[in-house]
């Protein structure tokens, strides 16, 4: 189902990183190439912690507008993944009781902690139309993503 190859993503992903273009901007870049080169990415996104307030502000995104700009940590997948600082997969939103809903169409979730040296600074948030369609080469490609990100996130957002 996913045709899409995790080494060229990265290497993709990589050539967008600063200094060749400030860092917000880097991470829409990689927004924008992650939902337009994986075809079950319908929604890609960053949210930033602010670990003193137990909250995640939304930052750059692909995809649809959503009311979720700031999510209280244990609050849907976002905040569970945040509250628990651990990749969360959600192959049908429909059977989680805690899932906020971004959009009718959503069917699936995916969510990948970004930790810079040791502590947890947000987290890459994917949403799917289609159930079920995450697999290792997701995992592979969203870990290596947070790992590649992780310095940038401060640069962005300090709260």
């Amino acid at each position: 189902m996913s045709n899409f190859s995790v080494d060229e993503l990265l290497n993709t992903c990589k050539g967008l990183l600063p200094p060749a273009k400030e860092a917000g901007a880097c991470l829409q870049l990689i927004c924008d190439s992650l939902k337009e080169q994986v075809p079950h990415y319908d929604w890609v996104g960053f949210y930033f912690a602010v670990p003193e307030q137990r909250l995640l502000v939304l930052g750059p995104f692909s995809g649809a507008p959503t009311e979720h700009t700031q999510i209280p940590y244990g609050r849907g997948i976002c905040g569970q993944s945040a509250a628990t600082e651990r990749t969360l997969v959600v192959p049908d939103v429909s059977a989680e009781s805690n899932y906020l809903s971004c959009s009718l169409q959503t069917r699936a979730e995916y969510v990948e902690p970004i930790i810079l040296n040791g502590v947890y600074v947000g987290q890459i948030d994917i949403d799917s139309h289609t159930k079920d369609p995450f697999s290792d080469k997701d995992a592979f490609l969203l870990s290596g993503v947070a790992s590649m990100v992780a310095p940038l996130v401060n640069q962005v957002f300090s709260p």
